[in-house]
């Protein structure tokens, strides 16, 4: 049996390493730390103990082409401190969202895409709202 101590990180290929930079370091307002010296271009950040890779690879077949919101499509959820806060936040920078307050997850989630289209969720347990 494999034990596991947490989640250490995700990696997300990208197109653009700038925008896809600005987006996750001024939209979302993540950290960026240190990153080794590859022989390829990319960026990493800090979300708590874990972290969040970038990888520029324009031709990667992860790259959403179809950029449109769908709580379905493959993601990676972020729990934010403050929902209203969160939404008024992507709502003042125009990004589209799509919002689920009581998602029969029991998070109130707000999801939106980054430059490439990764799909990201913001969330909150509902009984914080």
């Amino acid at each position: 049996m494999i034990k596991y101590k947490e989640l250490h990180h995700v990696s997300l290929t990208v197109s653009d390493l700038q925008k896809s930079t600005e987006f996750y370091r001024e939209v979302l307002g993540l950290r960026e730390i240190e990153r080794p010296d590859f022989d390829f271009a990319g960026a990493w950040f800090e979300i708590g103990q874990q972290q969040l890779h970038l990888i520029v690879f324009p031709t990667a077949q992860t790259i959403r082409h179809d950029k449109k919101l769908s709580s379905r499509e493959g993601h990676f959820a972020l729990r934010v401190e403050n929902y209203h806060e969160a939404l008024h936040w992507l709502k003042k920078h125009d990004i589209e969202i799509l919002e689920k307050p009581h998602s029969k997850s029991g998070f109130a989630q707000i999801f939106c895409t980054d430059p490439d289209g990764h799909l990201i969720e913001l969330n909150v347990d509902q009984r914080d709202l």
